[in-house]
Order: C-alpha cells, then structure tokens, then sequence
C-alpha cells in the first residue's frame, strides 16, 4: 500500500478517513504482497501491462486488497468505477449500474461494475449481469471470501477468470505497519508487541490497520509502544486467542494431542476454546486434516476424507453454520483407531533418501515411449503385475539394482492396518518363495 495518504472525508476534516482507507494504493507497485498475482509475468500485471481488461473474480480471506485491485483496475484503464454491496444491494442497484454504464459508454468511456461479496446475490441477481458482461457493456469484477465454485453461477464463472488472493504474510503486514507508522508520525513498538499485534491480525491488512489506529489513539504520548499497551488498547479480543503468543499453539497441541489420545469430549473442548478465541475456523480445518494423515492414516482412510469434507463444507456455508462439520470431523478423527505408521514411514523414507546417493532407475523400470529407448532396452524384462497370477509379480524388484531394500511402511494391529499387514506379510512369502525358485544355489 501507497505511504501516500488519500485526502479525507470532504468536509469534515475533523473525521478524517480510516487509516485502511488513507493507506490506499493509488498504483499497482504500491500494493503490498498477492506477488503470484502481481508479479513479473503474473496474470495481474500482465492484463495491466497489455491493456487486456477482462471480468474477474477475487476469492480471498478479508483484507488481503480485493476491493483495491478491483479500483486500481479502473484507474489504469480510465473506467467509470461502480461499486456495490451484495448484501445491500439488489435488482434496483444493478439497473442503476447498467444504466451509468451506457450513459458512460455513449461517451467513450468504459465501466467497471465492482460487486463486493458477489456469493450474496442469488441465482436470478447474478444473471442480471450476464447479457451486459457479454456485450461488453461494462467489466464485472466480484469479490468472495467464499469458494466460487460453489458460490457464483456457472454461466458468471465461465465469463470470468477467477484470481485467488493469499492472506498477507508477517513480512507483508511488517511493511504495511512501517507505512501506517510513518503516515501517522507514531511511537515505535517493540518487537515483541509488533508480533503480537500481527498474530492478531492474522494475514488480514484491514484488521491491522484498524487495531493500529485505535491503538495509536489510546497510547498518548510515550516514546514506545509495549505488550502492556498494546493489551490494553486491544483487551480481550487479544488474550483470549492469541495468534502471535503460547496460548495459541498450546491450544493447537492439546486439540492435537487430545485426538491422538481418541479423547472425544476433550478434543471438542479445545476445537470450540480455538474457535471461540478467534481462530480462522479453515486454520483449524488445515489441522484436522494434518492429523488425519498424521495419526490416523491407513488405519482408517475414511478420516481423510472426512476432514476434506469437513474443510469443503465450511468453505461453502462459513460460520456458523459451518463449525458443525468441523466439529463432526474432530470427533471422528478421536474415536478412529489410531496410526502414525505412514506418518513414520514418510519421515524414514525422507531421511533415506537426503542421506543416500542419487541411483540409477533400473532398465526394466523405466518407459520406453521411443523405438531409440526400445533398442536401448528401456522397460525389457519389466513383468506387468495384471498378466501375473492374483495380479502380483512375485519376486520382481521395484529398486535400483545397486540397493539393499530398507522397509519403511511398518503398519500397526489397529483397524484396516491389520489387514493390511496381513496382506503384506503374505505378499513377502509370495516374494521369498519366488526367489528361492529362482535362486541358482536351489537344490536340484
């Protein structure tokens, strides 16, 4: 964001614009992070750059600058920029909107139509725009923080390139402070409490300029902003749940631990003390999901799957309604039988291979898509496992030639890990006795 604050409200020069407002971008180079979509050669700047304006939709958590790409769009084309609210807007908005477009049109000028929360619209109000975005009438740009998969009508998505917006990292909302503090001529803070503050906020650039601004408000006159102040300014909201302190991961470990301890009742307590704290409810669905893999694994597949869900189905409905799945999903994850034997196994087989030497994959391994790689003998002597009885090539080798091979995957007698070990064990019988057929030491 631009260090060039835009001039405040007219008339009333004692009710100055919010500090969000104030800082602004009045230029693309000023924008702070969304580097993947802003970048050298990203599909931002490159519609900038080619003078290529098309309708888009900007899905992304708040504050992370959907409502200031959309107005810097208008800028650099010189269009007429319409904003409105699905969630007060309607049918009547949407005729003014196509009739300032044709008013501006008649002049040469183009319109862009920014529509923000554009998932409120029902079915009917999102088809309102189609036959205006297909004439080219004016250029719709809408912003979601909702899946719009889900949210937009297909007919409005096919028309549209969906831009997905990342939540600021700490080094983005770092610069940003660096810039609030300069427009603002305010004290410092320490390190500990600029930390903490942008736990708070939590990737959203709106959510921390608010906080510093009412903090700025409230310190008076000091040479330095601390916790102390800083607590103070932001109360509860920020020792409740903490991003930026102990009490955020020491609530994140006993959710975590609880599970893995098949806990039910336990792991609720501490999913609900996360999302009554503040948590983004899709961090705590990012973690569920780590645990189904984690702990639970192979010994009940379905917990993968379940936490998939669980994060989908919030993505679609948001809060409130949408905890219930996540809550669903930590009780299943607790009373599923537990392994971490993948878990393991991954971690050895990374180990393995950061320490061993890059080997050779072996000639009856390898694709031979080409005559030249069939005459060099890629894939000859492969054995392919569906030609083989029960559709398994006992003996065959699946290692480069020149290795001992290190068995990684140890599954645990705990749900369908116990049939998988139990098919495993007779595959490696099916092995040795091939191999001891084959043996050229085999007694004749």
């Amino acid at each position: 964001m631009s260090s060039q604050a835009l001039p405040f409200v007219a008339g009333d020069a004692l009710n100055p614009a919010p500090l969000a407002e104030r800082l602004r971008p009045q230029h693309l180079d000023a924008v702070i992070g969304q580097a993947q979509l802003l970048g050298p050669g990203k599909p931002l700047r490159v519609a900038f750059e080619s003078g290529r304006l098309h309708s888009m939709i900007l899905w992304g958590p708040p504050g992370t600058g959907k409502t200031t790409l959309a107005r810097l769009v208008a800028t650099a084309f010189d269009a007429q920029f319409i904003a409105m609210s699905a969630v007060l807007g309607g049918v009547k908005e949407i005729r003014e909107a196509v009739e300032r477009a044709q008013v501006s049109r008649a002049s040469g000028r183009r319109t862009v139509v920014f529509v923000d929360e554009v998932h409120r619209f029902n079915k009917s109000q999102q088809d309102a725009f189609l036959p205006h975005v297909e004439s080219g009438l004016f250029t719709l740009i809408g912003a979601t923080t909702e899946n719009p998969s889900f949210e937009v009508n297909s007919a409005l998505l096919s028309r549209s390139t969906v831009h997905v917006l990342k939540s600021l990292s700490d080094d983005d909302m770092a610069a940003l402070l660096l810039r609030a503090q300069a427009l603002l001529q305010a004290p410092a803070m320490t390190t500990t409490a600029q930390q903490r503050l942008i736990g708070y906020a939590d990737g959203d650039a709106r959510r921390l300029l608010n906080a510093y601004e009412n903090l700025i408000a409230t310190s008076g006159v000091i040479a330095e902003i601390d916790e102390a102040q800083l607590e103070q300014s932001l109360g509860e909201q920020l020792r409740r749940f903490d991003k930026g302190g102990e009490q955020f991961y020491d609530s994140i470990s006993a959710l975590h631990k609880a599970v893995r301890g098949s806990d039910p009742d336990a792991s609720l307590y501490w999913l609900v003390r996360m999302l009554d704290g503040g948590v983004d409810p899709r961090y705590a669905a990012r973690r569920l999901v780590r645990m189904a893999s984690e702990d639970i694994g192979l010994a009940d597949p379905r917990a993968l799957r379940m936490t998939l869900d669980a994060a989908e189905t919030y993505e679609r409905l948001g809060s409130p309604e949408g905890e219930l799945a996540l809550a669903q999903a930590v009780v299943y994850l607790a009373v599923a039988p537990k392994s971490n034997a993948v878990y393991t196994a991954y971690k050895a087989a990374r180990a393995f291979v950061t320490q061993d030497g890059t080997r050779a994959v072996p000639l009856r391994l390898r694709n031979a898509p080409t005559a030249l790689m069939k005459n060099l003998d890629y894939g000859k002597g492969y054995r392919y496992a569906h030609d083989e009885e029960a559709g398994f090539a006992a003996g065959e080798r699946y290692w480069p030639d020149d290795m001992q091979a290190p068995q990684f995957y140890q599954p645990v007698a705990r749900g369908l890990e116990i049939r998988i070990g139990e098919k495993l064990e007779e595959l490696r019988r099916l092995n040795e006795a091939a191999l001891a057929a084959n043996s050229p030491n085999k007694t004749r």
